[in-house]
């Protein structure tokens, strides 16, 4: 029982899922039609506005005129606010401007249209100058508001493309710190730690070369290095084992006579 009811639930679900992609797909292709339609009746119209500006010259033709003058700042204004409200979410307010913007140009309009199927043309031709005022203050506001957010996405163009040409100089730079320090000589390094041979009276070991006596930095000539004589009466002196050289094992006495006890004289 408990399967049957788990397969109706589901049933149920995937019936509303289905119908509500079909609202979905209905709405979404009924917009897209009134889109349609209203762009060909939008181009119906300007086409007869043109003609009717060519054919009729005079009060009727100019009426033709100030409806396409109307209709295209309107229309650009709004593709420019349109493009540019996605990006700049400070272009709220002038959303708000343009729609009652919007609002005066539809009277506008329809006060043109009306005046299409006057037959009287005096009355068109006293009406007219207060039409054209109007129309060209309403197209003058339209045009200041598109292009002020033209010269505005231009400059944040601007901005953004400066500031990425910073951050890119600036990592570029950082990519070529290696060039900043010449590698040394090579030769220069070998000459410093390691001395000509001849250079010295005497080689020094390896452990002991940084190391130097203060009596063996004064002495000078071609004497330095070499133990002084001894003088007359005096024993030599062993020389001095270096830092770090294990000290020389001491004879055993046979091979010092001078320690040796002299032998004691026969008395008899």
């Amino acid at each position: 029982m408990e399967a049957i009811w788990i397969l109706l639930l589901l049933f149920v679900l995937i019936m509303l899922t289905g119908v509500y992609a079909a609202v979905r797909a209905i709405r979404a292709a009924k917009r897209g039609i009134d889109r349609t339609v209203h762009q060909a009746r939008r181009t119906v119209e300007d086409t007869r506005l043109r003609a009717r500006q060519l054919a009729q010259p005079g009060a009727v033709g100019e009426l033709a005129q100030l409806q396409l003058s109307l209709r295209g700042s309107m229309r650009a204004t709004s593709q420019a606010l349109q493009a540019a409200a996605p990006q700049d979410r400070s272009l709220s307010e002038s959303l708000g401007l343009f729609r009652r913007l919007s609002a005066h140009a539809k009277d506008l309009e329809a006060d043109l249209k009306r005046l299409e199927q006057e037959p009287d043309k005096s009355r068109i031709a006293a009406l007219l100058p207060d039409l054209r005022q109007r129309t060209e203050r309403i197209t003058h506001s339209a045009d200041s508001l598109r292009w002020a957010v033209q010269e505005r996405t231009t400059r944040m163009a601007h901005d953004d493309l400066d500031s990425l040409g910073r951050e890119i100089e600036m990592e570029a730079g950082a990519l070529r710190h290696w060039t900043a320090a010449e590698p040394d000589e090579p030769g220069a390094d070998a000459g410093a730690a390691w001395p000509e041979p001849g250079a010295g009276s005497s080689r020094t070991a390896p452990g002991a070369g940084a190391r130097t006596s203060p009596e063996a930095g004064a002495r000078s000539g071609p004497e330095a290095g070499a133990w002084p004589a001894p003088e007359a009466g005096q024993r030599p002196e062993p020389p001095q084992p270096s830092l770090g050289a294990r000290p020389p094992t001491e004879p055993p006495a046979w091979q010092k006579p001078w320690q040796k006890s002299p032998r004691p004289e026969n008395t008899a």
